[in-house]
């Protein structure tokens, strides 16, 4: 598993990554397994590991008073999985992960992560540029949610993920939108008679 993991770090860094650092990556991951429906964290509990999907999906998401989930993230091959408050300040998570499908996931602990930080250049510039497309991508889907309808948040949806259209059924990328099943039903309808 942990080759797919450095060949994702190929397309991060211009620095080569040394026998001797991929073995410092080896010893930092942990190879698990999730079964569909299974959790990788649950709200209450502190996120101790960051999640590299090698296969599979996921979805982060909060459940409200009422019990209706309200999906925060979702995830592909090659995507991070994490509650990153939660594993920074080491605090309880607001937040469920669970496989949406079987997933085969590179797991690391905080503490690793930081020692990669300073010992792999690769891994620190890798990890920059992530943290920059996290923010563009949060400030995106913030303006959208403010300013957009729900036919351009769903086209816009379709533009920028479109890996995740055929893995998530209706009802979770429409709370991924902040919109109804029917409403996205109806989105969609329009917009196939266009």
């Amino acid at each position: 598993m942990i080759e797919a993991f450095f060949d994702y770090l190929k397309n991060f860094s211009s620095y080569p990554v040394s026998e001797a650092e991929k073995d410092l990556l080896k010893r930092a991951f942990i190879p698990s397994k999730l079964r569909k429906r299974q959790y990788l964290l649950q709200a209450g509990d502190q996120c101790k590991h960051f999640a590299f999907i090698v296969k599979g999906c996921m979805r982060q998401y909060l459940v409200d008073e009422k019990g209706v989930e309200h999906m925060v993230r979702l995830g592909v091959e090659g995507w991070w999985m994490g509650d990153r408050e939660s594993w920074v300040k080491v605090t309880p998570s607001v937040f469920n992960i669970d496989a949406w499908e079987d997933c085969q996931l590179l797991l690391i602990p905080r503490q690793a992560a930081l020692e990669l930080l300073k010992k792999v250049p690769a891994f620190n510039e890798m990890t920059c540029q992530l943290d920059e497309r996290n923010n563009m991508a949060n400030q995106r889907r913030l303006t959208s949610s403010l300013s957009s309808n729900a036919e351009k948040r769903y086209t816009e949806f379709v533009d920028w993920y479109p890996e995740l259209v055929d893995r998530f059924p209706q009802h979770i990328i429409a709370s991924y939108l902040g919109i109804t099943k029917d409403t996205l039903s109806r989105v969609k309808r329009h917009l196939m008679r266009k």
